[in-house]
């Protein structure tokens, strides 16, 4: 992989070979992330100040656009050397926070013209959305909370960025699918299932109106669990609204209640959105995920290794 630091000036500088690297892709939040070490020379230190993108290409294909939040300079046993560190695109509106305003019948594209692209994000994909009702940002709330929870509340998705640095704020496709199985180089796995913290209750209340709508987890009522929240909705919210509300907060319990992560060599097999195919007999792992996350590494002494982390497609 190779990488090249954008200056807050306008200018391009080419790093060294790299000696170590970690690309990780989650497509949302928490964000894509990357660290990249090379060898340090001293003429390099006006760029590395001004250090403000990222990119890093492989193959002749970038892998991920980014912002530079850190960078170091260090002197050890292996000689001299700089590390420079940073997040997606997606941060550019987790650290940007919006003043609190309430829309009328907003619609995504206003949404987006008004959270999104004053801060350098541009749209690839936006769905065609349209608040059925008052849609409140509240005070403290981040860019990118106002975004997601329009998409949310009014499309059921969350919003996405692309390797590029594009926001995806329509439905995620199915990606491409990677196979893997026991005739496969797999240098590591495990699977993990935690019930900690997975609702099996949520109680909307609407105070305004005195109404109030419950949603169940059977499944995880099912598996003897018991978890309540109560979650207290802006007035005159719809039913509609309330069901969804319970809905999402019971979903979003659950995220990360069963995960597997396989470790491969190479780079880059695949990217969140991705299915992944898995038939490992001997930990009794078999089915079609969904890539939630692909963390990519590189060192001398390992080469080059993929962790994909993966998760139950969502019915």
């Amino acid at each position: 992989m190779t990488g090249r630091i954008y200056t807050a000036d306008h200018q391009i500088f080419e790093l060294p070979p790299l000696l170590s690297w970690r690309v990780t892709h989650t497509g949302t939040v928490p964000c894509d992330s990357f660290t990249a070490t090379f060898v340090y020379r001293r003429e390099m230190a006006p760029a590395l100040s001004m250090a403000a993108g990222f990119t890093a290409e492989e193959g002749g294909q970038v892998m991920l656009r980014a912002v530079v939040d850190e960078y170091t300079v260090d002197l050890d046993g292996g000689g001299l050397t700089a590390t420079v560190s940073g997040r997606g695109y997606a941060a550019r509106l987790l650290d940007n926070e919006s003043r609190p305003v309430t829309y009328e019948s907003a619609t995504l594209q206003e949404i987006l013209r008004n959270h999104a692209e004053p801060y350098g994000v541009s749209c690839a994909e936006a769905a065609d959305l349209r608040a059925g009702s008052v849609y409140t940002v509240a005070a403290g709330s981040s860019q990118w909370k106002a975004v997601e929870g329009f998409c949310r509340t009014y499309g059921g998705f969350s919003p996405r960025f692309s390797r590029e640095g594009a926001l995806l704020a329509a439905p995620e496709g199915a990606g491409r699918t990677v196979s893997i199985g026991a005739g496969d180089p797999v240098l590591a796995c495990s699977v993990r299932e935690d019930h900690y913290g997975v609702l099996t209750e949520a109680l909307v209340i609407d105070k305004t109106r005195n109404k109030d709508f419950t949603v169940k987890n059977q499944e995880m009522i099912a598996k003897g669990g018991q978890c309540r929240r109560v979650v207290y909705t802006p007035g005159q919210s719809t039913w509609d609204a309330m069901r969804y509300t319970g809905e999402y907060q019971i979903r979003r319990s659950r995220e990360e209640a069963w995960t597997a992560r396989v470790t491969l060599p190479g780079s880059f097999p695949a990217f969140p959105g991705d299915r992944a195919a898995v038939s490992l007999e001997r930990l009794g792992l078999a089915g079609t995920f969904r890539v939630a996350e692909a963390e990519n590494r590189f060192d001398s002494q390992n080469g080059a290794t993929a962790a994909l982390t993966l998760k139950p497609l969502e019915t």
